[in-house]
């Protein structure tokens, strides 16, 4: 690959809209200081480097893929992926409605919609129960934190119900029946075996 060539891959790279939604200034201030630094190494050794571009011209590109593969690692999907997917939808509905939902959404075989629908349904049968403190804006990876520390016997059954929603919200894995069932198995576990704390946390 020439120096050309990886210059085109880097812009590519960098064109993504995707950086345009978060701290676009650091992609900036990374892609100018490389370019800077290959410039002042090719006006420095291009004409004085044994072999000349045969051996300056891999290094360039060597470089420039490895910074491109940096800022892609990076980027903010990735980001949010590491972090965890925003559980609640907005809608004011009950631990009951999320549920009837997810079935429906089930029997249509709509998975990811059901798998959804389900950890919605985990999620506002905990704070309903006080066993975690109502919030907009919580992660799977979140949810499955905060119930833990107040259900530890859960933690496995929890942090699988995270990576299900999490895999399946980012498609990296595609919503199935067996997916579904990790969430379903875990609301039935949690609504029989949870009990109400809202008195017992009331000053």
């Amino acid at each position: 690959m020439g120096r050309e060539e990886a210059a085109r891959l880097a812009r590519e790279e960098l064109a993504d809209p995707v950086y345009g939604q978060a701290e676009p200034s650091l992609v900036e201030r990374i892609y100018t200081w490389v370019v800077d630094r290959l410039t002042e190494l090719v006006d420095s050794l291009g004409g004085a480097l044994p072999g000349g571009w045969w051996v300056l011209g891999p290094l360039i590109a060597a470089v420039v893929l490895l910074v491109a593969g940096l800022l892609v690692y990076l980027r903010p999907a990735r980001r949010s992926r590491r972090r965890g997917a925003v559980v609640d939808s907005g809608a004011p509905l009950s631990a009951a409605d999320h549920r009837a939902l997810a079935e429906r959404h089930a029997a249509a075989g709509a998975y990811a919609e059901a798998i959804g629908e389900r950890l919605r349904a985990v999620s506002r049968e905990l704070e309903d129960r006080a066993v975690i403190v109502p919030r907009a804006g919580r992660t799977a990876t979140e949810l499955a934190a905060e119930a833990t520390a107040a259900l530890p016997e859960h933690r496995a059954a929890l942090a699988e119900a995270a990576r299900v929603f999490n895999d399946v919200r980012y498609g990296e894995h595609p919503a199935t029946a067996d997916g579904y069932a990790v969430l379903r198995d875990l609301d039935d576990r949690l609504r029989a075996g949870t009990p109400r704390l809202r008195a017992e946390r009331t000053p």
